[in-house]
């Protein structure tokens, strides 16, 4: 099975690390996020990828070319959306290289322990067109409980006092390429939205760790966690 990697955006909002490159090219220690995110699905046997260029393009393609740290094992192809193509046309411009195959999808930007067993399992179950993987938001503000004016509590908000919302890592079968009308439209506000009204698109719930990278402190925090024995977008994926 084929994973797509949406790897094309502009990335404004870390402007601080994408001005000579895209986002999914930003080092997470000492390598790629987009190296970090294969090698989540690479653990689990799942090394065949295609990954939606746009912004700065010849900066993943020579990676993709010539970098020491991607296993001879792995098979990228490296495909050319197009600078102002959205995610709903990166993603059908991808899923028409292999037109009849189910595939996974994600952005290129966010690591998750999520596993691709069990994921795959849920989407065979429900027999529809699409599955996303729900998750919840790391909580980025303090939490704080007050009586008349005076704080009584405060702490870190938990993650899970937050509510679901996408988290990539799609299951998607042939059919949903169809529902992406234009390469300017976003998966998110066209194809997805089709998919629910047709009553086509399954959540799987994700508990566990999911992180993206849209500032300064979490390619921080993600590069710190990248430096423990087993990170914690790999704990537990190969035993699921």
């Amino acid at each position: 099975m084929k994973v797509i990697i949406l790897a094309g955006g502009l990335g404004t909002r870390l402007a601080e690390e994408t001005d000579d490159k895209p986002k999914p090219m930003v080092l997470i220690d000492d390598k790629p996020i987009l190296w970090h995110l294969m090698n989540i699905f690479a653990q689990q046997d799942m090394t065949e990828f295609i990954v939606a260029l746009g912004y700065r393009a010849e900066v993943i393609q020579n990676w993709i070319d010539s970098s020491r740290d991607i296993p001879k094992s792995w098979n990228i192809l490296g495909l050319n959306t197009g600078l102002d193509t959205q995610t709903g046309g990166r993603i059908a411009q991808c899923m028409n290289v292999v037109p009849d195959e189910t595939v996974m999808a994600t952005y290129g930007d966010g690591l998750a322990n999520v596993s691709v067993k069990k994921l795959l399992s849920f989407h065979k179950s429900h027999q529809k067109l699409a599955t996303l993987t729900s998750v919840r938001p790391p909580a980025r503000f303090g939490h704080l409980q007050s009586e008349n004016g005076l704080v009584t509590h405060f702490g870190e908000k938990n993650q899970a006092d937050e509510g679901w919302i996408n988290g990539g890592f799609f299951v998607l079968e042939p059919e949903v390429s169809k529902l992406v009308l234009h390469d300017g439209e976003p998966f998110e506000s066209g194809a997805l939205p089709r998919l629910v009204e047709a009553s086509q698109l399954m959540a799987y719930h994700h508990y566990d760790f999911w992180q993206p990278m849209d500032t300064l402190r979490e390619k921080q925090d993600l590069s710190r966690l990248a430096q423990e024995v087993t990170p914690p977008w790999l704990k537990g994926i190969k035993d699921s």
